[in-house]
């Protein structure tokens, strides 16, 4: 039986995530080859979050270090347009983490009532 290294179990999901997001960053949609692309913990490691496909996306170093450790409602509020394309690009994340996205933005998008 073959042992799989850690650095070959962060290349094969590096190069999953990149692929289930469209080569895109899946918070801003610029393009991304393996060498510029970062793995981003949707629900960071931080604040619970796992090291798991479902939870690892692909993000160009700008948007990793913008969301940093913010919980995805916290930062799609911030930024909706983050969310926007977070629910277009990040195709293999857990559904509770797509609803969340979507919640955040339409809260954000949402025009505040009048009194």
């Amino acid at each position: 039986m073959r042992r799989i290294f850690p650095s070959e179990q962060k290349r094969a999901i590096k190069l999953a995530a990149i692929r289930d997001c469209g080569q895109r960053c899946v918070y801003c949609a610029a393009p991304l080859d393996y060498a510029h692309a970062t793995l981003d913990h949707v629900h960071p490691l931080a604040k619970g979050g796992a090291h798991t496909p479902g939870n690892v996306v692909a993000a160009c170093p700008r948007c990793n270090r913008l969301k940093a450790d913010m919980l995805p409602a916290e930062f799609f509020l911030r930024y909706p347009w983050a969310g926007s394309n977070f629910i277009h690009y990040a195709r293999a994340v857990h559904r509770a983490l797509k609803r969340q996205a979507r919640r955040a933005v339409s809260l954000a998008f949402a025009e505040p009532r009048a009194a």
